[in-house]
């Protein structure tokens, strides 16, 4: 299934690891980028506020409209950004609208998803026989690929076998869900998505989606709003009223801000969504696809050192509040708030970093090369920062 973009699907939930075996994991797989970083199950086991963290109760959420009464231009900023809709029910799904009859095949296998104005219809077929289900959820923006969700009459969550992509303007093969050789029609028109994975596809893609360790499908939030990033908002609006009508003992502000974390905290906060260092390792993780991890790759580059840099960490360039940019000469001033932009120039512990002796800026072009990523059919930008060398293998 496609989390938010940029994610290695690859990416799987590890269990719990005992703090006290973390030395020894160190020493194995530590890189002189990583060696703070934490698994995101090690994150949540921590106290306090967590992105994917379930709630203990419904009523802790108060919703992103609660947020607009003092935050206005950041919530109608917010609302624009492919985030803010990176799950909603497949009826909704304007990639399928815009493309009514979808096809596939491979082998003897027909894949089709047909859509009119109240639902789309899911239909595998080997000439012989041919299963139908209505998808029920879609996952991810069309910018990058959707995934969709549907149920049997079981009332079990089953994970389509193909995703749209854009790039190809059709379907394909679903992110490491391909089979070369179904068993049968069953097999090849989908996979069984165990219910601990499919609340982490909420976790991520919803707010509010798990609620005491249960899915909460009749009242979770589509997308990704102010509450999946900020932790639970009804005690921080009623605090807040308070201090509005003169409550002035009301000073403390019952919200998490990401914003006071240090940089290795930072990059996995967004991690826990877009896979950090250990998840990744964790995972088994190799090769192309990893650069759907940019916090992954990021703490791999040489400028960040072992402990990170306030400068270097995904909000220095991604503002979560805005679309997306994808204008590269837009993140010149995260280059250039580290490196001199005069070739001899004395470096200092503000400017540590070299001027570039072939250009002062459009920097993310050639120190970001784009990366293809075989199952997605798409280029990624590469958030491992370095100098490139034609024809070098892929560096992990």
């Amino acid at each position: 299934m496609l989390n938010r973009e940029p994610v290695a699907t690859i990416l799987v939930s590890a269990p719990p690891l005992h703090k006290a075996i973390w030395c020894v994991l160190v020493l194995a797989l530590a890189t002189p980028g990583a060696k703070a970083q934490l698994s995101t199950v090690d994150h949540l086991a921590d106290p306090g506020f967590w992105p994917t963290q379930p709630a203990d109760s419904r009523r802790e959420f108060t919703g992103p409209e609660a947020c607009r009464a003092c935050h206005e231009k950041k919530f109608a900023d917010q609302a624009t950004t492919e985030m803010r809709r990176t799950a909603f029910k497949a009826g909704e799904a304007a990639a399928l609208h815009e493309h009514p009859r979808l096809t596939f095949e491979v082998g003897p296998y027909h894949y089709l998803i047909e859509t009119d104005a109240t639902h789309s219809l899911y239909t595998v077929t080997d000439g012989k026989e041919t299963l139908s289900s209505p998808l029920l959820w879609a996952f991810g923006t069309p910018r990058v690929g959707q995934s969709y969700l549907f149920k049997r009459d079981d009332g079990k969550f089953y994970e389509a076998r193909v995703t749209f992509f854009p790039t190809i303007k059709s379907l394909g093969f679903t992110p490491s869900r391909d089979l070369a050789s179904p068993k049968s029609v069953e097999e090849a028109m989908d996979r069984q998505v165990p219910m601990e994975e499919v609340k982490h596809c909420f976790s991520c893609h919803a707010t509010a989606g798990v609620i005491d360790d249960q899915l909460d499908e009749a009242h979770l939030i589509p997308g990704v709003t102010c509450e999946s990033c900020h932790g639970p908002g009804a005690k921080h609006v009623a605090d807040m009223k308070q201090l509005m009508n003169g409550n002035l003992s009301k000073t403390q502000s019952d919200i998490f801000n990401s914003a006071h974390l240090a940089p290795n905290d930072a990059v996995d906060f967004c991690g826990a969504c877009h896979a950090t260092w250990w998840d990744v390792k964790l995972s088994g993780g190799t090769g192309p696809t990893t650069t759907r991890s940019a916090p992954y790759r990021l703490v791999t580059s040489k400028c960040w050192g072992k402990t990170g840099d306030a400068r270097l960490v995904c909000t220095a360039c991604h503002d979560p509040h805005v679309p997306f940019n994808t204008d590269e000469a837009s993140y010149d001033h995260a280059c250039l708030s580290c490196h001199t932009t005069t070739i001899g120039a004395a470096l200092t512990a503000e400017h540590p970093g070299k001027a570039c002796p072939v250009a002062t800026k459009n920097c993310a072009s050639c120190h970001m090369p784009k990366v293809y990523v075989k199952e997605m059919h798409a280029d990624f930008t590469d958030h491992r920062i370095r100098i490139v060398h034609p024809g070098e293998p892929f560096p992990e």
